[in-house]
Order: C-alpha cells, then sequence, then structure tokens
C-alpha cells in the first residue's frame, strides 16, 4: 500500500538528529512503498515560529537527501481549525474551562494526596450560566478541553504491536488555549484529516496522545489512520535531546564535516536489530530499514559512534564522489592524494591536515625526530633515489636502506614516518611519498 505520510516540525529552532529519526523513516516508508512524503510545519505558535528555522530544517533535509512532496504550513490553515473547533463546541465536545493554571495545580495535589490520580475532575462541565458570566466580569478567558469518552482505545502499533489506553484514567485534554491558539493535537489530527494521511509515525513520547487522537480522528472521519511510534534518540547521560543542544544539531554536523549519508544511517539503524554499516546510498537505507526492526528501547547517542561510521563511509567513497567538496577546500586534481589519505580521516576536512603535509609543511606539533636516528638519516638521505617516483619508489628505497642498516619493520619504517610527514601514524607511504615529492624529502631528512 503506497504510504501518505509527514514530518511536522515546529520551526523554533534548528533540528538535531533527534529530530531527524522520524523524518528520514517516515522518508523512507513513503520511499518503500511508493507513496508521499509531506514536509508539515506546525508553525501555529506565532511568538515562537521563526521563517529562518523553517528554511534551515527545509535545507537539513535536504542534505540529509529527504525530499517533500509536499510542503505545508499549519499557520495557514487557521480557518480550517476554528471551523472544526466549533463543530466540536456544537457537538458538546469541545467545552469551556475558566480554572486558572494555580487552580489546577492545586487541585491536582489535593488529588495526589488523597491518592487519587491527578485527572480533570470536569468541574466546569457543572457550571451555570450565571458562575460563567462571574468568571468573564472578572476577565477570566476560558481554555477548552475534549470531552474523551472514558472508554478503552485500542490500536495495533507499527512498532509497539496491540497498544491499549484506558480514556478514564486521562485528562480531557486541553486543545484551545485562552489566548484561543491551538496546541498541536487537533490541527495535526484535522490536517491527516485533510491530507489523507495514512499512517503517523512519531517518537514513543507521543503514545499516551494517541488514544486522545484517535477520539477525534473517529469524530472527523471514518479513516483512523494507522500509528507507529518508534524509539527515542537519548544522549549518552540517558536524558532526550533538545533544539538547545546545538552541537547535535544537523547543521552542526554539516559545518563539522559529517557526511549526510551517515547521519542519515545512523539516525535510522540506530536503535534497530540492523547493525549501524555503511551503505551505498539512501536506496539501500530504504531496502534495509523497517518497522518491524525498530526496539522498543531509547536507542543512545555516542559522538565516538557516528564518528567511526562516517570514517567507514569516507574510506568507500570514490574520488568523483568528493571531487567537487575537495577543490572547495582549496584541493585541486586530486585524485592520487584522495586514494592515499581517505584511509585515514574521519571526517572530509581532515584532508586539509594531510594536503598541507604532502604540499606545504609539517604541521607545528609534528614529532620530533629522535637524534640517535641522525645515522640512520644521513643513510636514507644518501639512498633516496631521483624523480620521477611512483607507489613502487618506497619499496625500492626502504630495501635498500634495510639492506644497508639491517634495519626492519618498525624501527626502519617509524623514523622516516616521522621525518617525512611529522607523524607516527597516517597514510601508506607508498601512496603518499610521491606527492611529497624528493624536494621536501631531502628537507626533512637533512
Amino acid at each position: 500500500m503506497a504510504e501518505i505520510v509527514r514530518f511536522a516540525p515546529s520551526p523554533t529552532g534548528n533540528i538535531h538528529i533527534g529530530n531527524a529519526r522520524p523524518a528520514l523513516i517516515n522518508w523512507l516508508v513513503a520511499q518503500k512503498t511508493g507513496g508521499q512524503f509531506i514536509l508539515r510545519f506546525d508553525d501555529t505558535d506565532a511568538e515562537r515560529s521563526r521563517q529562518e528555522y523553517a528554511d534551515n530544517i527545509a535545507e537539513d533535509l535536504a542534505w540529509l537527501g529527504v525530499t517533500p512532496d509536499r510542503v505545508e504550513r499549519q499557520s495557514a490553515r487557521m480557518e480550517a481549525y476554528d471551523a472544526v473547533a466549533q463543530k466540536l463546541k456544537d457537538m458538546g465536545r469541545l467545552y469551556a474551562c475558566y480554572e486558572s493554571a494555580d487552580e489546577l495545580d492545586r487541585k491536582r495535589k489535593r488529588q495526589r494526596a488523597r491518592g487519587l490520580p491527578p485527572v480533570y475532575d470536569r468541574a466546569a462541565l457543572e457550571l451555570n450560566a450565571e458562575q460563567i458570566a462571574a468568571y468573564e466580569a472578572e476577565g477570566r478567558k476560558p481554555h477548552w478541553r475534549f470531552l474523551l469518552d472514558q472508554k478503552s482505545v485500542t490500536w495495533e502499533d507499527g512498532v509497539r504491536g496491540t497498544q491499549s489506553i484506558e480514556c478514564d484514567s486521562v485528562s480531557d485534554p486541553v486543545l484551545i488555549r485562552e489566548d484561543g491558539t491551538y496546541l498541536y493535537t487537533l490541527p495535526s489530527v484535522i490536517d491527516d484529516v485533510d491530507m489523507g494521511v495514512t499512517m503517523v509515525i512519531r517518537g514513543d513520547d507521543h503514545v499516551t496522545n494517541t488514544a486522545v487522537q484517535i477520539q477525534i480522528f473517529e469524530l472527523l472521519t471514518d479513516k483512523v489512520p494507522q500509528f507507529a511510534h518508534h524509539n527515542l534518540i537519548i544522549n549518552a547521560s540517558g536524558e532526550g535531546l533538545s533544539k538547545r543542544l546545538g552541537s547535535l544539531s544537523i547543521r552542526s554536523m554539516r559545518e563539522d564535516g559529517y557526511e549526510p549519508l551517515s547521519v542519515a544511517i545512523f539516525a535510522v539503524l540506530n536503535g534497530t536489530s540492523e547493525s549501524v554499516q555503511p551503505l551505498a546510498d539512501m536506496a539501500a537505507l530504504a531496502d534495509l530499514f523497517a518497522l518491524d526492526k525498530v526496539s522498543r528501547s531509547a536507542s543512545k547517542f555516542d559522538i565516538a559512534d557516528l564518528v567511526h561510521l562516517n570514517a567507514r563511509i569516507l574510506h568507500e567513497t570514490g574520488y568523483d564522489a568528493v571531487a567537487g567538496r575537495l577543490a572547495a577546500l582549496g584541493i585541486e586534481g586530486g585524485e592520487a592524494f584522495w586514494h592515499a589519505v581517505r584511509g585515514n580521516i574521519e571526517r572530509l576536512p581532515d584532508v586539509k591536515d594531510w594536503w598541507s603535509i604532502a604540499h606545504e609543511g609539517l604541521p607545528e606539533d609534528a614529532v620530533e625526530k629522535d637524534p640517535a636516528d641522525a645515522d640512520f638519516y644521513a643513510r636514507a638521505l644518501a639512498l633516496l633515489p631521483q624523480e620521477p617516483w611512483d607507489e613502487t619508489t618506497w619499496k625500492s628505497w626502504t630495501s635498500a636502506l634495510k639492506s644497508e642498516t639491517g634495519r626492519k619493520g618498525k624501527t626502519l619504517f617509524m623514523p622516516l614516518r616521522v621525518a617525512l610527514t611529522g607523524r607516527s601514524h597516517g597514510p601508506e607511504l607508498a601512496a603518499f611519498l610521491p606527492l611529497i615529492g624528493y624536494q621536501r624529502s631531502v628537507d626533512r631528512l637533512s
């Protein structure tokens, strides 16, 4: 079945890898089923929503490879929400409440003290016209709650299996604030109905909201979408991710030089029965992913795991795929260079250090040569072949040096690596030596 799915971020900040997870999962489901992916901005909060964040979200998703079939804005659909809200009021399913936040808090505390669940007692349903007039004379404005059917709501979750919530243990939810603005619940359902959404895929922090939304769906339409609640990504200390954590934003990962494919793979496969592994492209990720592979346990984000995956992907990336990006870093015509160094980088910007070592000079923090190796370096310099050089030069040079000095293994190769690169580890010198060239090699061995 071709699924119509949606990702509905609030443009109140940049998205992070935890937000990317539902976006990617929804998009992959649409790709696998030949369906549609809707990017729907939940921008009804006029004070906090910003166009720049909406633009950034769209840009970040495009960088990940997620392209929407439709883009919608809830702020453009207020008339639709108002019409349904009035319908629910006329049906008696949306009712006005005048309690202040402090009054509600005191009421919950009294319920807890009596060992009762802090569920709203529906006192507002008992208000008469005189009481309502008195509240309004005080300047109070009502918030509006949805009158739940106090029944059990059951659905077959695409990730969690059979789920059931007893609605008599849930407070009637507030759908409209005192200032007349909507909480996300009602606009979300109305949009899903109007846009023909067939599957709602989101984080499992929304499980308890589902019973409420199913009841609203049943009032508005005879087609209730399927629900699937995936596990959340948490940080190393077990806390949920937040837009305030800029270091985990997709934008910062872009700026730090991570590959979009590695971020996408990590966001999707971490916390599933599949291992986090390099894949050729997003099509391969779509083939591998399925909702029934998602774990019910939270998925822990460890930057070291992403770095490792990113490195593995780069190590297998061909030159044509990075040529333009290398040029943007000031590295032109670097195919031989790329193949020499790609196995020793974790993120693409790391190539700049190796380019500098090959073509300019040793790094400021270069490992110093051991003075005890002075005679060895003199013999190495004497035996250094004249150019032209190729990938056979290293072997012929070190073979001659081995015969001359009797050194072998690490005692032969490590001093040369330190002298030539200023590093104790790095690219295979058979490929890297021709990039350094004869004159720089002479200077560094001297």
